[in-house]
């Protein structure tokens, strides 16, 4: 089947569900290097529950390696654990939508394509 035998409105449908799927597609890598920081930063709070007042804690300071306050740092991976969690919670609902409008047009399309049955 060419192009041309595809009328315009189903191009334009099948357009904009290509778009869909390609921004379903960025969310969904978004949403999987959040989720990957997220469980970053839960096992470095993990393990600085586990040092002691006295144990050094460092952290990267670009290229190279300063030492930390084991209170100031925990509050920092608190923070960001934070706003990882709402990133996470908006693409997920980002992700629902599109899902949802995927469907949608997907129906529309399917439903425009049936043939139409005549009236007994």
């Amino acid at each position: 089947m060419s192009d041309t035998s595809i009328p315009p409105w189903l191009q334009e449908q099948l357009a904009k569900y290509e778009q869909l799927r390609q921004t379903l597609q960025s969310v969904l890598a978004q949403k999987q290097q959040l989720d990957a920081e997220f469980a970053d930063i839960q096992r470095a709070l993990e393990e600085l529950k586990k040092a002691t007042a006295d144990t050094p804690i460092y952290k990267f300071a670009g290229s190279i390696m300063i030492r930390v306050n084991k209170e100031d740092i925990e509050k920092d991976l608190e923070e960001k654990k934070e706003l990882t969690s709402t990133r996470i919670t908006v693409l997920a609902k980002q992700e629902e939508r599109l899902r949802a409008n995927m469907q949608e047009l997907q129906n529309k399309v399917t439903e425009a394509l049936k043939p139409k049955q005549p009236p007994s």
